[in-house]
């Protein structure tokens, strides 16, 4: 298995850039999108294990029982995940299977790279939509959770949305580099 860096071309965004100048700055911003979420997400995560540990705590010392630390964890959680996927992609970290790339010639891995970031784009384009409409459905229709705490389902589906849509404009931004003349060393800004 492998998780992209060591193949040819799979170097992250900040260090190749595309050689179509609209492209490039494209995927510049939404380096910095990418970066920002990031941050965002680490914050996430370090509040779920407050948030898990608090819960614990006053569990176990108070006796003092809370119903709306999972709800807010997952909530963290799946948040964290799908707002990071595009940033995931741009470094091409997500988990592959290698011995394809080993043993194709490099213009056919490059012609297979090619389909599968097209692919992946149609999925994710189709999954983005979906995540739009539960979105809207959850929103419009005030819909909530069946615990006592009852947060509002529009929380973790935008987070979706919006992750999914972030992933497939990175995936939309790769596949046009591959097919506007690819990748040249670029800046680290």
């Amino acid at each position: 298995m492998s998780h992209g860096f060591e193949l040819e071309g799979a170097a992250p965004s900040g260090l190749r850039r595309p050689r179509n100048a609209t492209l490039a700055q494209l995927t510049r911003a939404l380096d910095w999108v990418n970066r920002q979420v990031l941050r965002l997400a680490m914050l996430a995560l370090v509040l779920t294990a407050s948030v898990l540990t608090y819960s614990v705590l006053t569990r176990y010392f108070l006796k003092i029982g809370t119903d709306w630390q999972d709800e807010a964890s997952v909530f963290m959680l799946v948040g964290a995940m799908f707002m990071c996927t595009a940033y995931v992609q741009s470094l091409r970290g997500h988990i592959g299977i290698e011995a394809l790339a080993t043993l194709l010639p490099a213009s056919v891995n490059r012609a297979r790279r090619l389909l599968v970031d097209i692919v992946s784009t149609l999925f994710c384009s189709f999954f983005s939509w979906k995540s739009w409409t539960l979105f809207y459905e959850a929103w419009s229709q005030g819909q909530t959770t069946s615990s006592s705490f009852a947060p509002p389902l529009w929380i973790p589906y935008s987070l979706m949305a919006v992750g999914m849509s972030l992933l497939t404009l990175q995936l939309l931004l790769q596949t046009a580099t591959q097919l506007t003349g690819g990748e040249v060393a670029g800046d680290t800004a």
